[in-house]
């Protein structure tokens, strides 16, 4: 069975857990540095998964002949 792509939601209660785990200070070296490998990973994921839906982010508008068009988000004055 494939593994289940991580969503955004999740992978953002993950980091929440380990940056807890982390302030508390009781874990050993080898367990923290553990945490903070999987901590940066989970960044990296969640970074590429904003940068993706960013990319899908369109705004419709009407076109001169009143058809929806669709604009990048950034395009709006």
């Amino acid at each position: 069975m494939p593994a289940k792509k991580p969503d955004f939601e999740g992978s953002m209660a993950r980091l929440e857990e380990i940056v807890r785990a982390l302030e508390k200070g009781d874990k050993s070296l080898d367990e923290a540095l553990g945490l903070f490998e999987e901590g940066t990973k989970l960044i990296k994921t969640c970074g590429k998964m904003l940068d993706e839906a960013e990319q899908k982010v369109v705004k419709l508008r009407s076109a001169p002949d009143g058809s929806p068009e669709e604009t990048a988000f950034e395009e709006e004055a």
